[in-house]
């Protein structure tokens, strides 16, 4: 696949530009197939790409919010799959028709065990109130997005960093991979160490990766695809022949289900409009209570605004879609329909829902514009039929598309401008602390922090942008909430039963 080469303006070059066969009307008109170089078969291929990466969610989301520990506790199984469908394929379409941007939208990993883990079973909030402090922290979001002060806040950030940004994710794209094909685990005397390569899931990555990286270096178009294919029925293969247990592979994974419909009755959408209730009476608890929600609502609100920031900036860096400064047209639709995730996913009990880095997988296919999302949410809309085929990919399948994506964002710290302290260790931080710490917002943060201080004492401090210097006080009390908790009488989360 071939990285296309952009001009100061921002603009494709003639010799690079792929002018599809198809006249700019229609579909090809509206989505501007032309100006993006881009053609139909492309943007579909890119959407169902983008998907099959995704698709992971529709059980993984679910599974943290109502089984294990949260069995009883947390919101139905099925219902919670038919609401992680239905959340993703709306918003997904919205997001296409809306901003003609290739990004894709479903339930937030991380965010969605803090519902679990934190509210729910730590703090014992009914699910139902978990959910509303959800669809509080997507309300403040979507002000902040209608005010203008989130795309205000990214135009701010310079150049490096929004670079370095872009290269962070790709390093946490990358490492998901690893973990996810089993190749990285965690350690017993170290925090991670080498994965168990003697399984069949093992092998199904081996094998998934090295056609990946051969049909990418071999320019075939669907590389991607095709390795996600036949990685998928490679492991079915295996698992029918080594046995459930011995191929390590998750349950229901790669193996064709004996039940292909759900059952679409009024009880599998309870979970619809349910915390509506809540959203006021949640409001109504003791003082101390109160406070915790408020600060809850405040670090999500924090982690949610950068991880989108970061995701919308290094997917759109690399679909080249950024103008000269880093800065991606039209911005504020993009914004407001992710800020809207987070009110809907509250509102329809699968938590925040917010633009997923996945989406790179779908760019690096070709997409290029709204097409993209739009096959992305239709196809989670047709899961909901489909859920149980949708689930038969199994991680180890996709696991060779992330790595591949994350080295290709990996390709842009080539553009960086290295230069002083001041410049190269908050690029240095962002990059790195994002897959440390498996968050996006965490390095944002430390790339924010270290460049207002190392600016500030090289006597540079005038060329940070004043908005910079409150977006680093808001994460130094984004970093201070546990010692918060810890220091006021009431706030601290009670011990685990």
């Amino acid at each position: 696949m071939r990285h296309r080469e952009w001009e100061e303006d921002g603009a494709v070059t003639a010799d690079e530009q792929q002018v599809p066969v198809a006249r700019d009307n229609g579909v090809a008109g509206y989505f501007r197939f032309v100006e993006r170089g881009t053609t139909l078969a492309t943007e579909l291929r890119a959407g169902l790409t983008t998907f099959m990466v995704m698709a992971y969610i529709i059980f993984v989301n679910p599974s943290i919010l109502s089984s294990g520990p949260l069995e009883g506790l947390g919101p139905p199984f099925l219902p919670t799959v038919v609401a992680t469908c239905l959340a993703a394929g709306i918003l997904c379409i919205a997001m296409g028709l809306a901003t003609n941007y290739p990004f894709a939208l479903a339930a937030g990993l991380g965010l969605n065990a803090v519902v679990a883990f934190d509210l729910i079973l730590t703090r014992g909030f009914v699910w139902q109130e978990a959910m509303a402090v959800i669809a509080w922290e997507g309300i403040l979001i979507t002000i902040l997005v209608v005010t203008g002060l989130r795309r205000t806040i990214m135009e701010a950030i310079p150049i490096g960093l929004k670079r370095a940004i872009a290269v962070g994710i790709g390093l946490f794209i990358l490492f998901i991979g690893l973990v996810n094909g089993g190749f990285v685990r965690a350690g017993t005397g170290t925090p991670v160490t080498l994965g168990a390569l003697n399984t069949p899931a093992f092998l199904t990555f081996a094998v998934g990766l090295a056609l990946a990286l051969g049909l990418m270096a071999l320019r075939v178009r669907g590389a991607l695809l095709i390795s996600i294919v036949i990685a998928t029925v490679l492991a079915i293969v295996l698992k029918s022949v080594f046995g459930a247990e011995a191929s390590g592979f998750g349950e229901g994974q790669a193996e064709i289900p004996s039940q292909l419909f759900f059952d679409f009755s009024a009880e599998n959408f309870s979970t619809l409009l349910a915390p509506l209730g809540s959203m006021l009476t949640l409001w109504q608890k003791p003082g101390a209570v109160a406070i915790t929600i408020a600060l809850v609502v405040f670090s999500l609100m924090l982690s949610d605004f950068f991880d989108t920031m970061g995701t919308v900036i290094g997917v759109g860096e690399e679909a080249r879609l950024t103008d000269a400064q880093g800065r991606l047209p039209g911005t504020d639709r993009v914004l407001l329909v992710d800020s809207l995730g987070a009110v809907l996913g509250g509102l329809f009990s699968t938590s925040s829902n917010t633009t997923y880095i996945e989406s790179a997988a779908g760019v690096s296919e070709g997409g290029r514009t709204g097409l993209t999302a739009v096959v992305v949410g239709v196809l989670f809309l047709v899961a909901i039929l489909f859920a149980p085929i949708a689930g038969i990919v199994p991680a180890q399948a996709t696991a060779p598309a992330l790595v591949v994506v994350g080295y290709l964002m990996f390709t842009m710290a080539r553009e960086i401008e290295w230069g002083g302290i001041d410049d190269i260790f908050p690029a240095l931080a962002t990059m790195i602390v994002m897959p440390l710490t498996y968050s996006i917002a965490n390095g944002i943060a430390a790339g924010f922090l270290s460049y207002v201080f190392l600016k500030t004492v090289t006597g540079r401090g005038r060329d940070v942008h004043p908005l910079l210097w409150a977006v680093a006080a808001a994460f130094l009390v984004f970093f201070a909430i546990p010692w918060i908790q810890q220091s006021v009488p009431g706030l601290a989360p009670p011990p685990p039963a």
